[in-house]
């Protein structure tokens, strides 16, 4: 075992959880390896950092992940054929046995990350990347997601219970898209379950403290996911801290900006790298919002299955909204010479239907493809500036036209205004005239 930073709860151990949800890392083999599965980067680039055991340590969790790796293409292999079974059995048996001392040793190296935590953020921040990237365990998510985002020690926490006390002009539509929120999780199935009863205290609470974007539809997803991991309280902090320092609260304000800026971004990069399939896009009027916009409001939360998003928010968690633009990049790149052939339609029902699982049994291989992706942070930032000039002239340009129309109005306005005085006036100057016509026939 290992001591736990004082500030936190004690760690979960394998048989517990910090909430009653199941772990949305439903495979073995993937919640296994996930330390060592990642892109190919090697952990010796920070190794100066590092102590004579963690190097030891970090060469066994590789060796256990060789042995992992070599024993899941044998069991596809026996699986596709009945040849060699015996000799597939044998490496299956073999790699078993090690499985305990790989979630031993990964247990005892993220039980260390998380007690040395300040150490790892300033002197082996390279590493920590690598092994974020790798995967989190489960059991640590909880607290390694607090500790990214700085959500461990909170005022705001003290405020949730009585922020539950008070009512919000939210609470309707917050209702109403609860049951769609992971209709499929155990947690959340039921009107009356534990999992939507606490998604419904945490939106309902953000809603109240943040009410400029109060509920913004697509964010339950995000807490939802949290909710699988912790208490409510925590999850509550959590989100209040991705909303303000990740983008997210510029995602969700009502006016959706940094939406359009992300979808202006991410055009700019299927331009750039995939000129082919931008082609076929416009061609077929595919917008780009039409199938990215979820991908940036939700996190590939309602794309993916949990084991693959969940994969992706934690990379998300250290590194930001670069990680959706990385993902999204990389699927279409994988998907390129399909959608090329397919009418908008067929694009429509490829996004909904093959996309999503392509990755189930090697999230490792989306998380490798995405690193591929060229992204320069100087020409997002020079884009972001594009994006922004380009708003104001628009904005510019309709106080322009609102000026305009103002002033076509009064003129209207005007217009009829004289048109009234010269109907008068003409009703005047034939009155005079009738009386002047009786006077001279009168004289």
């Amino acid at each position: 075992g290992f001591g736990v930073v004082p500030d936190f709860p004690p760690l979960p151990g394998p048989g517990t959880m910090a909430s009653p949800a199941v772990s949305p890392d439903s495979s073995s083999h993937e919640a296994l390896s996930s330390v060592n599965s990642a892109p190919a980067c090697s952990p010796t680039s920070d190794s100066e950092n590092l102590s004579p055991d963690e190097l030891e340590l970090l060469a066994k969790l590789e060796e256990q992940n060789r042995l992992l790796e070599a024993d899941s293409k044998s069991m596809r292999s026996m699986n596709g054929s009945r040849r060699n079974s015996g000799s597939s059995l044998v490496s299956s048996s073999s790699a078993s046995s090690n499985l305990s001392h790989l979630e031993e040793d990964t247990w005892i190296l993220w039980g260390r990350i998380v007690n040395e935590w300040d150490e790892w953020r300033k002197k082996k921040e390279k590493l920590l990347k690598e092994l974020i990237r790798k995967g989190i365990p489960h059991h640590f998510r909880a607290i390694v997601w607090q500790l990214l985002c700085s959500a461990t020690d909170m005022p705001v926490k003290n405020q949730y219970s009585e922020l539950l006390k008070m009512s919000s002009p939210c609470e309707k539509l917050i209702r109403r898209d609860i049951a769609r929120t992971y209709p499929e999780h155990e947690f959340f199935k039921g009107q009356d379950s534990l999992g939507q009863e606490v998604l419904f205290n945490v939106m309902k609470a953000y809603s109240l403290v943040d009410r400029e974007v109060g509920y913004c539809q697509g964010s339950a997803f995000i807490v939802g996911l949290l909710l699988m991991q912790m208490p409510e309280e925590e999850a509550f902090c959590v989100f209040v801290r991705l909303m303000q320092e990740y983008r997210l609260r510029e995602l969700f304000k009502p006016s959706m900006a940094e939406l359009g800026l992300c979808i202006y971004q991410f055009e700019y990069m299927l331009q750039e790298q995939l000129p082919e399939l931008n082609i076929h896009f416009r061609s077929q009027s595919f917008l780009t919002s039409m199938y990215a916009s979820s991908w940036f409001l939700t996190l590939f939360l309602t794309t993916f299955p949990l084991p693959v998003a969940t994969r992706v928010f934690d990379i998300f968690m250290y590194e930001g909204l670069e990680i959706v633009f990385r993902v999204g990049m990389a699927l279409l790149q994988f998907n390129q010479a399909e959608l090329v052939q397919l009418d908008m339609e067929g694009m429509s029902q490829y996004f909904q239907k093959v996309i999503p699982h392509q990755f189930d049994s090697c999230p490792d291989k989306l998380i490798l493809r995405a690193f591929q992706v060229k992204y320069n942070p100087k020409k997002m930032k020079r884009l972001e500036k594009e994006y922004a000039a380009i708003k104001n002239k628009e904005m510019e340009e309709q106080i322009e036209i609102k000026r305009l129309r103002t002033e076509n109005r009064l003129l209207k306005q005007r217009i009829e205004t004289l048109e009234k005085e010269s109907a008068a006036l003409a009703d005047r100057l034939i009155q005079v005239a009738s009386k002047i016509a009786i006077f001279l026939f009168s004289a």
